[in-house]
């Protein structure tokens, strides 16, 4: 299991946390330590469509309007930190924040 993140984002933290006690082994890779993967962006586009650009996060609000209107792969790119997070890969799943069922599916 990969986690996909940022080491500084309370949510990640909690994500990677509660996997780790409840036995998972998972890896932890921070999104502004490299490029996201594509085919990791591919596969959360193909899951997620637009869901994969937090428009709630500060690093949204800080961006131009030429900026939000980029493709989410080019902004995402661009801008690692606008990406939804977590993101959790778990064999051939993919799975998008850190939500109730999310929880429910990884941590039963």
């Amino acid at each position: 299991m990969t986690l996909f993140g940022l080491k500084t984002c309370d949510t990640c933290r909690k994500a990677l946390k509660a996997l780790r006690e409840a036995g998972q082994d998972v890896e932890f890779v921070d999104l502004r330590e490299g490029p996201v993967p594509p085919d990791l962006f591919a596969m959360v586009h193909r899951s997620h469509g637009g869901g994969i650009v937090n428009r709630r996060s500060r690093t949204w609000a800080g961006l131009t309007e030429g900026e939000r209107g980029l493709p989410p792969e080019e902004l995402v790119a661009r801008h690692p930190a606008v990406m939804k997070r977590p993101v959790i890969r778990a064999g051939d799943r993919i799975y998008l924040g850190w939500t109730e069922a999310v929880r429910a599916a990884l941590l039963s």
